[in-house]
């Protein structure tokens, strides 16, 4: 992958609404060269998806995000592949990721509640065949998400010093 195309994923990743304009002056080439690169990227499957990232919490959606942490038991000749595709289908789960380390796979999932999300947990997740150990974390606040500090710093005002 050449230095542009790089730059052009790095600027689409820090602003998806980056138009084509402001990226062919910031990589030195035209809008219509960009546009094609851009395509190109596209239906290399490159470029996945462009997110926006929400705040519901001031929007005025309360959500209960949850970290779970999976120990697995992996059928002969499948993997961890199989056990991945059957969570990932879950519309609860939001990511789905392999690890190193004391568990096997990582789940987001997010709810309407704590209880919904236990719910998920015990009910879909705990009772799969391969599943054989979970640890639910619940996210209690998130300060940065996908790159992007969720809350901004409190500016502390200096009070005037009199005489």
């Amino acid at each position: 992958m050449d230095r542009k195309t790089r730059d052009i994923l790095e600027i689409l990743e820090n602003d998806a609404r980056s138009s084509l304009e402001d990226i062919s002056a910031l990589v030195d080439m035209t809008p219509e060269e960009v546009q094609k690169r851009i395509h190109q990227l596209e239906k290399a499957k490159i470029i996945r998806k462009y997110k926006t990232v929400i705040d519901w919490e001031l929007a005025g959606e309360d959500y209960v995000y949850a970290i779970i942490e999976l120990k697995v038991t992996l059928e002969r000749k499948q993997g961890y592949q199989r056990i991945a595709e059957r969570l990932y289908r879950f519309p609860e789960v939001r990511s789905v990721r392999l690890l190193s380390g004391e568990h096997d796979i990582t789940l987001t999932v997010r709810g309407k509640s704590m209880k919904q999300v236990a719910f998920f947990v015990a009910e879909k997740i705990a009772t799969l065949e391969q599943v054989h150990n979970t640890a639910t974390h619940f996210v209690l606040k998130t300060y940065k998400e996908d790159g992007l500090i969720m809350e901004e710093p409190e500016h502390v005002k200096r009070l005037p010093v009199s005489p």
